[in-house]
């Protein structure tokens, strides 16, 4: 049998077999759902690729096969937010599915608002789809278990915040030539911060000089919006080597120097004047740029570099109809500190925010066994691929091998390589229950500091001592 011949019997064996399961575990949701006809499912999400994806296409899929509505409210960061734990709060059941992002699963599993799904699916075996099994689940999956090891969110999107660059801009001779005429080196992706500064203060100045629509960085810096404490504390600090918002858990919760934190270091400082001079060398919507508009900025040519979350590389480098940048995408590490890459190999530390988000059951839920029924459809290994291709996202093991992923993966300058062999140099949001009540403390000092009220040396001190304060309140620091 000739080559030809072996792939077009192989392809059409995958085919049967695909066909045979897909059949099997239709069968399984259709009996499975039968007792649910009529049940409808609400659910409320951040409007975000991934999520829209579940909305428009699999939703639909779902109720076709079992007659369970599933109706997906998609809204924004903070409203989604505000809807999902009000609801879980009152105990009002409005929703029976809600989108639990990795920063803020700890808070709901210590007030006991989430369903075991481990437990349940093993205390119902009947609702348990034979096509799915935990370990399917990457190693992302382990940021929504509890000490026990069980499951209580079902991962919906996952991805790092990487290094976006433009390799035309890279790549051009003229502008080769001329950066290494002004610094005396080979213009290349930054691996530290002073290169990364470098490379941004040069496109900017390019920009003006040829009067372009052309900055040299992108910068999440809204003056109002959690996005910008979230790229400093999450994105930018841990490149200098302050690690978990510079709070030590194993020192009585410190944030401040004096007592042994690291929120008001001299790196933790150094990390902030950093990053504030590229706002001022960013394209002037930065100011207002939550993590949506520095998407739209970089999609629009109009940054030569970026910190961009993962989730919107698929559609930068590849769909026209949003991205002026499609085919001239290349993906690196963020620029480092010495030390922080070790720090990072070793356990010890970290290079960025591992983000991301899962469905979970409230365990106020009118309808928790449809929608656990919901959860394990979307996380079937062939439904995956379409989803990575519309999102960015990939939770389930096998999706890195797809050829229709592996094929975005080279337009995505190698984005799923780097997520699937240096993801686990990110690390997910500090196992804080606290998290959003020191957000919500420091918050109005750190924007503060973004308006220019406040320096940044004095403001990082008045926040370190706002979070031990907060954290002596709530009964962390003795």
């Amino acid at each position: 049998m000739n080559i030809a011949l072996k792939i077009g019997a192989s392809a059409l064996a995958l085919s049967f077999a695909a066909g045979m399961a897909a059949a099997q575990d239709d069968s399984f949701w259709k009996e499975a759902g039968a007792q649910f006809e009529g049940v409808t499912l609400r659910g409320v999400t951040e409007a975000t690729p991934p999520s829209n994806y579940v909305k428009d296409v699999l939703a639909p899929q779902f109720e076709e096969l079992t007659g369970i509505r599933v109706d997906i409210e998609t809204t924004s960061w903070d409203q989604m937010y505000d809807k999902a734990i009000k609801d879980m709060e009152a105990g009002t059941g409005i929703y029976d599915m809600v989108y639990i992002e990795q920063d803020i699963v700890y808070a709901y599993l210590a007030r006991d608002f989430l369903t075991d799904i481990t437990g349940t699916l093993t205390e119902k075996p009947e609702l348990k789809s034979p096509a799915f099994e935990e370990s399917m689940l990457t190693s992302f999956a382990e940021f929504f278990r509890d000490e026990d090891d069980h499951l209580y969110g079902m991962p919906v999107e996952a991805f790092i915040k990487p290094y976006l660059y433009r390799t035309d801009l890279f790549s051009d001779p003229e502008i080769m030539a001329a950066f290494k005429e002004q610094t005396g080196r080979d213009l290349a992706p930054a691996k530290t911060h002073e290169e990364y500064t470098e490379i941004a203060d040069f496109f900017t100045q390019w920009g003006k000089d040829h009067d372009l629509d052309l900055w040299g960085t992108t910068a999440q810096a809204h003056t109002g919006h959690a996005a910008s404490w979230y790229e400093y504390f999450e994105s930018v600090a841990p490149t200098f080597g302050v690690y978990n918002w510079g709070i030590d858990p194993e020192n009585n919760y410190a944030a401040t120097v004096e007592n042994g934190g690291q929120m008001n270091s001299p790196e933790a400082k150094e990390a902030l004047k950093w990053w504030l001079h590229l706002r001022d060398i960013a394209p002037p919507e930065s100011v207002q740029s939550t993590w949506t508009e520095v998407a739209t900025t970089f999609a629009a040519g109009r940054a030569a570099q970026g910190l961009v979350y993962g989730e919107n590389a698929a559609w930068i480098a590849s769909d026209e109809n949003q991205s002026r940048v499609v085919g001239n995408v290349g993906v690196a590490l963020p620029p480092l500190s010495e030390g922080v890459l070790e720090d990072a190999e070793s356990g010890e530390g970290y290079l960025g925010y591992y983000d991301g988000g899962a469905f979970g059951v409230p365990v106020t839920s009118k309808n928790k066994e449809a929608a656990l029924l919901f959860l394990q459809y979307i996380a079937q290994d062939e439904l995956q691929a379409d989803w990575a291709l519309a999102g960015s996202r990939i939770t389930n093991n096998a999706t890195y091998d797809d050829p229709k992923v592996q094929a975005l993966n080279e337009e995505l300058g190698g984005y799923f390589d780097m997520l699937r062999d240096q993801g686990d140099l990110f690390g997910g949001a500090p196992a804080y229950p606290f998290h959003a009540q020191v957000r919500e403390a420091t918050a109005p000092i750190f924007y503060s500091i973004l308006t220019g009220d406040i320096g940044p040396d004095e403001g990082l001190d008045q926040m370190a001592a706002k979070a031990e304060e907060e954290l002596t309140s709530l009964g962390y620091r003795q």
